[in-house]
């Protein structure tokens, strides 16, 4: 968002000054900052180069086994079809059971890199108690492994791994 700011005022200072000149010019200048803007802004970070950089984490991750803990579902990028480009739409569909309803505020995203590293704060508005909906989601080429933890209003809890491969 600071960013977004200091090229604006930028580009604004330069057209008040070429506002006298050349209005032509003025509008070149409109055209290629909205383009840069759109460009540059369309992704919502979800995982940093420098965090995909990281080793990855170590030890077994245990997810299997009988559970009566909601249902944890990727639904997008679909894994049946191969990579995908950032930025893609992330969607997470959780599936309550046995009555009870899914607690949002339970939900947590931790990246599997060591050090582990929490993307709940990241996701905060994207998630809801159908799941986590992040449309623009931005993030580096590679496989990442994500581990989500979702309780329902019984306490019951259900960890599941997701993984991420994205293209160049």
């Amino acid at each position: 968002m600071l960013l977004r700011g200091i090229v604006y005022f930028f580009i604004n200072s330069l057209s008040i000054g070429l506002r006298m000149r050349n209005k032509s010019c003025l509008s070149l200048f409109t055209v290629i900052f909205l383009f840069v803007q759109g460009a540059a802004f369309a992704a919502t970070p979800l995982i940093t180069p420098e965090e995909a950089a990281l080793p990855a984490a170590t030890g077994e991750s245990l997810t299997r086994g009988i559970s009566r803990g909601p249902g944890v579902e990727l639904v997008s990028p679909n894994e049946d079809f191969g990579p995908v480009k950032a930025p893609f739409e992330l969607k997470v569909a959780f599936a309550p059971r046995g009555g009870s309803k899914i607690d949002p505020a339970s939900v947590k995203v931790v990246y599997l890199k060591s050090p582990f590293i929490d993307l709940t704060p990241r996701l905060q508005s994207a998630i809801t108690e159908a799941g986590i909906v992040l449309p623009d989601a931005g993030v580096p080429v590679g496989e990442h492994a994500l581990k989500i933890t979702v309780l329902d209003t019984d306490g019951r809890e259900t960890n599941s791994i997701v993984r991420l491969v994205v293209a160049q």
